[in-house]
């Protein structure tokens, strides 16, 4: 038997569960994000296939989704629901018997010993089916990379399968971004090196590379574009390594102590999200983001790990004091982060 790794996603998972919620939806551009109201500040959380044939996609604020389609149905977010849904089809997926590691709401890693993978995945898709009516798209590896880049070409709700043997012959000529985990900022350092596709990257000098990317990510790169990658599955649950909060302004911030009460307000909440995981953080990170739309953060790390507000409030002053630009500010956040993942 040949141990396979498996990489289920869920297509277009929260419009997907809109949809389902709301039959009369179907077939139709579906954007969910913020509170629905495209006319407010916020962000897309998730298009349907509908919807990104008009360039609407993950990220994109809603203003902009909206005038790129003004016939989009805009949703707001519920996390409860999707939460609940998720729940639903990971239970689907561990009731197949092979090791599951969940990767969020709509994703997970699987591992299974068996000589018919694309069976397996079948099997998968049926039984998330059933439970769930959601299609999902099936990618097939070795490892860990070859399943998540192979879903991508599996999709919409189908299965592929990517493997040493046809690396090249599928990516070879790829820029370097087709690859998980990198970049466009990534690709654009490469691409001075001369570095334009994932071939070239493949049998570049590893020290020229580690060079201009650093001794641990260099050589990184350069495997990645190999094809070489873990292929570990844990069926341990997921232990998130950070707890953050963010709020974004229907008006621009352009009073700096306003902006300084609203961190300290952030770090509460989060203080709140700390003391619920019983884990304390090690560092905390503020994020700003200016008008129109660039982004930055800053972090400090504690002197020891902590989950008493005051030291959380006191780091995120600190962090929002190393921001020198005083623009104004359509959003800000605040991030801590754990000392340890423990299993």
């Amino acid at each position: 038997m040949t141990r396979w790794l498996l990489h289920v996603d869920l297509d277009q998972f929260i419009a997907a569960v809109e949809v389902l919620r709301k039959p009369e939806l179907r077939g139709l551009p579906v954007v969910v994000g913020g509170d629905g109201d495209p006319a407010k500040r916020g962000v897309v959380e998730t298009a349907s296939y509908e919807a990104r044939a008009f360039g609407v996609q993950s990220g994109l604020p809603l203003r902009t989704a909206a005038r790129r389609c003004p016939d989009c149905v805009f949703l707001p977010v519920d996390r409860p629901a999707y939460e609940a849904v998720s729940d639903e089809v990971m239970t689907a997926l561990r009731s197949l018997g092979a090791v599951t590691e969940v990767m969020g709401w709509d994703e997970a890693f699987v591992a299974v010993d068996t000589e018919d993978p694309e069976a397996f995945a079948r099997q998968i898709q049926q039984r998330i089916k059933s439970a769930t009516q959601l299609d999902s798209t099936v990618g097939i590896g070795e490892n860990r990379l070859q399943a998540k880049i192979a879903t991508g070409f599996g999709k919409p709700a189908g299965i592929y399968r990517l493997t040493r043997q046809t690396w090249y012959q599928v990516l070879g000529e790829q820029p370097p971004s087709a690859l998980w985990g990198i970049g466009a900022k990534s690709a654009g350092k490469l691409a001075e090196l001369g570095i334009t596709t994932v071939a070239a990257l493949a049998s570049a000098d590893v020290d020229a590379v580690a060079a201009r990317f650093g001794p641990t990510t260099g050589p990184w790169l350069v495997l990645t574009a190999r094809g070489i990658g873990s292929d570990e599955v844990s069926a341990e649950p997921y232990v998130p390594r950070s707890r953050s909060r963010e709020v974004t302004f229907q008006q621009d911030v352009t009073d700096w102590d306003q902006v300084r009460a609203e961190v300290l307000k952030i770090a509460g909440q989060v203080t709140a999200d700390v003391l619920a995981e019983e884990r304390p953080a090690a560092r905390i990170v503020v994020k700003v983001r200016y008008r129109p739309f660039f982004t930055s953060t800053h972090g400090v790390p504690l002197g020891r790990p902590s989950s008493e507000q005051h030291v959380i409030e006191q780091a995120a002053l600190e962090a929002l004091g190393k921001f020198t630009d005083r623009r104004p500010v359509r959003l800000l956040g605040v991030r801590a982060e754990f000392a340890d993942v423990e299993p």
